[in-house]
């Protein structure tokens, strides 16, 4: 007799506390297999640790990884709250291509009608960029830059062969920079829209599991 092999599991994973508290009031069933929210910690160091030590884990092998939360937007004419969706994610070690672009752009403006949505290469960075440093960021080709992006998608690639994406919410802008994040109205939009992004998650990982043809 033959057996339905179990879903493949999907595993969030966002940097900070804020983020992850987010998601987690988002969360509702509605995915294609088990889903893990991961919280990092903040940095490119702290998320290569703690993807790898979770990826180990024999029942995620396979999973795919999206990778989430807030980051600085670097193109003119973004906003707070606005969704950047990566091409690419990008820092000093290559580059890791992301799949289901498309599908994440049209399920995010489904699911959040009215928000802006972004789609190019997001760039890493092991500090919070400011000023100049993003003009400079900008004219790599790069649209967005966090700090954990990058390496939550290379530490997933190297610990074996699966779909990975990174999504993220701009907290911050060239013509609206945050002292801190959450403390106002453009950390209190980018909260709010974080917190509604699983619905699109789940489509794009339940998309995966769909047979090819």
């Amino acid at each position: 007799m033959s057996t339905t092999p179990a879903p493949a599991p999907l595993l969030i994973a966002c940097a900070l506390g804020i983020e992850h508290l987010a998601l987690r009031a988002g969360e509702r069933g509605g995915a294609g297999g088990p889903v893990t929210v991961l919280r990092t910690g903040m940095g490119p160091r702290a998320a290569e640790r703690s993807v790898t030590r979770v990826l180990a884990d024999p029942a995620l092998t396979g999973a795919a990884v999206l990778a989430t939360g807030f980051c600085a937007g670097l193109a003119p004419g973004m906003h707070p709250g606005d969704l950047v969706v990566a091409e690419e994610t990008r820092d000093p070690r290559g580059s890791v291509p992301c799949v289901g672009t498309e599908l994440l752009v049209k399920e995010l403006v489904r699911t959040l009608p009215g928000r802006t949505v972004h789609t190019g290469p997001v760039t890493g960075s092991d500090h919070v960029v400011r000023g100049n440093e993003r003009s400079d960021l900008l004219a790599t080709g790069a649209i967005a830059v966090d700090m954990e992006s990058a390496a939550t998608l290379l530490s997933a690639v190297r610990a074996g062969e699966r779909p990975v994406a990174a999504v993220r919410v701009v907290v911050d802008a060239p013509e609206h920079e945050l002292v801190r994040i959450g403390t106002v109205r453009g950390g209190i939009s980018a909260f709010r829209v974080l917190r509604s992004v699983l619905p699109a998650f789940f489509e794009w990982h339940r998309s995966l599991l769909l047979p090819r043809r």
